[in-house]
């Protein structure tokens, strides 16, 4: 796995990645129901104050966001460069 700096991704591939990570089966918590974009929101304050990262898998070829406390120890952060 390796660590994908949210900054580096385009604003609607972001939007996109935040939308299906806080819509996805089992992301739902609670019994209050909260607007999307209030969960969109909160995930993207994670993410730029470091508590949340965004992680390309090799393996699948998919992304996803988990908290940066939960990473595998074998996850690799991004090369520095454009």
């Amino acid at each position: 796995m390796t660590i994908v700096p949210h900054d580096r991704l385009a604003q609607d591939v972001l939007d996109a990645l935040i939308e299906e990570f806080v819509t996805r089966d089992g992301a739902v918590q609670g019994h209050i129901e909260t607007p999307i974009s209030q969960k969109m929101a909160a995930v993207l304050r994670q993410l730029k104050a470091g508590m949340a990262v965004i992680v390309f898998d090799e393996a699948s070829e998919s992304c996803t966001i988990m908290p940066k406390e939960d990473l595998p120890a074998d996850t690799s952060e991004p090369s520095s460069g454009p």
